[in-house]
């Protein structure tokens, strides 16, 4: 199904002007109850069923996610073209989580600004995974900073791409992969072979986004005068380290851009894990690197448009 340019720019302003709808109509809401539903039903025997049954998970979900969202349409449609439309548009904004990530980027900043630490740790938790109970400022900093990062791929430029090349189904095809690897895509005891297909789907649908934000964060950073080359010389260096074949892509050129060092120890479960450092610690990073970080992802979400608008009347005049 395809989405035109103009109704796309339209789901991107409506997530810039209103965010997240209320949770009880947002459909992660809905993806999230059936992934700890089934989760609960098939996460259990030896490990080849579970790997098994991880694969018939992201197939139901994301499957599943494509074709409500096709059906749903076809029925708006047959109703009025117009309606079609307006569901279609609601439907890509609830996948794009622009001012979403950055208000919450700017609820861990405000806190920090306070020297409220408490409040800071609880509000980086709602943004990560990793143990924030007792992180030092500059972790919490850290920590918000790569979360701001990873999710310019994740939250806002990955659902604007497929939406251009597929329109709500894929776009919301795609949220379903995205929220499994967030849900089950761990590597631990309960998870390391249920949620195998789910990262490793998540890794592959990022794979090009990932790829296509370092153009954009660069140009980005070149609009707001910070050390493109040392940015890029940066991502060439330290990119590939990362644990993740698409996270270290933003990371490293934000962590170029602003002169500080991304990664070291993270705490998951109670357990050590060590993240291969990206860039240099010109400086160490302080709230005002979040500030710095928030206007950057800020302006690259605007300047994301250009490219996705131009795959999008591409697919459009031309499919």
């Amino acid at each position: 199904m395809i989405m035109s340019p103009l109704m796309l720019s339209a789901a991107f302003l409506l997530d810039q002007i209103i965010g997240d709808p209320a949770r009880i109509t947002h459909p992660v809401v809905l993806m999230g109850k059936i992934i700890a539903y089934l989760d609960k039903k098939l996460n259990s025997g030896s490990a080849q069923i579970r790997r098994w049954r991880g694969i018939v998970l992201t197939v139901i979900l994301a499957g599943g996610s494509y074709l409500l969202t096709w059906g749903l349409l076809q029925i708006s449609g047959l109703l009025h073209p117009y309606l079609k439309a307006g569901v279609e548009i609601y439907l890509v904004a609830t996948t794009i989580a622009s001012k979403s990530l950055l208000e919450a980027g700017r609820g861990v900043l405000t806190e920090l600004q306070k020297s409220d630490l408490a409040q800071a740790r609880l509000r980086l938790s709602w943004l990560v995974s990793r143990d924030t109970t007792d992180l030092p400022e500059k972790d919490i900093v850290r920590g918000t900073i790569e979360t701001l990062a990873e999710n310019f791929v994740d939250g806002i430029l990955s659902p604007l791409f497929f939406a251009a090349l597929g329109g709500a189904p894929l776009a919301m095809a795609f949220k379903a992969v995205s929220t499994l690897d967030s849900m089950v895509g761990y590597r631990n005891e309960r998870y390391s072979d249920f949620g195998w297909f789910s990262a490793r789907s998540d890794d592959w649908a990022n794979f090009i986004p990932a790829r296509l934000c370092v153009p954009i964060l660069l140009a980005a950073g070149w609009v707001s005068r910070l050390p493109v080359e040392q940015a890029w010389q940066t991502w060439q260096r330290d990119a590939g380290k990362h644990p993740s074949p698409n996270g270290g892509n933003p990371e490293s050129i934000v962590a170029g851009l602003l002169g500080i060092r991304l990664g070291g120890i993270n705490i998951y479960h109670g357990q050590e894990h060590y993240r291969a450092e990206m860039g240099e610690a010109r400086h160490t990073a302080t709230a005002r690197d979040i500030t710095e970080t928030l206007a950057l992802i800020q302006l690259a979400n605007w300047l994301a448009l250009i490219p996705i608008l131009i795959l999008s009347a591409l697919v459009f005049y031309l499919f």
